[in-house]
């Protein structure tokens, strides 16, 4: 069974930066993909960057040169870097590994 954690959402202005954290207990982490997902209000749940077990990185076209997926597999943690934010990447973030998902990170981009 593997737990994940979420955590480094928040209220942010147009513009800026935030980054998220996805913990992850249990075993098998390094060699799995990781994927960030997020829905809106009102919106499907829409995958938004996956990170390969080598590292390899995939995004949707709405983040692509905006957003950064990670890890540390030291750490079993995977990131998301997310810069020059727009109200409509206002979501909860989930991050997802092993078919399981975490409770979530709610970002609001708001002046």
């Amino acid at each position: 069974q593997v737990r994940l954690v979420e955590s480094g959402g928040g209220l942010v202005q147009p513009g800026g930066s935030l980054r998220l954290s996805c913990a992850a207990s249990g075993s098998g982490f390094r060699d799995a993909p990781v994927t960030w997902y997020r829905q809106g209000p009102e919106k499907q749940r829409e995958l938004v960057a996956e990170i390969s077990s080598n590292g390899y990185t995939q995004y949707s076209d709405s983040v692509k040169g905006r957003f950064t997926i990670s890890r540390d597999d030291a750490k079993n943690t995977v990131y998301l870097q997310m810069n020059a934010l727009k109200p409509e990447d206002t979501a909860m973030y989930y991050c997802y590994l092993f078919a399981n998902w975490g409770q979530g990170t709610q970002v609001t981009v708001s002046s």
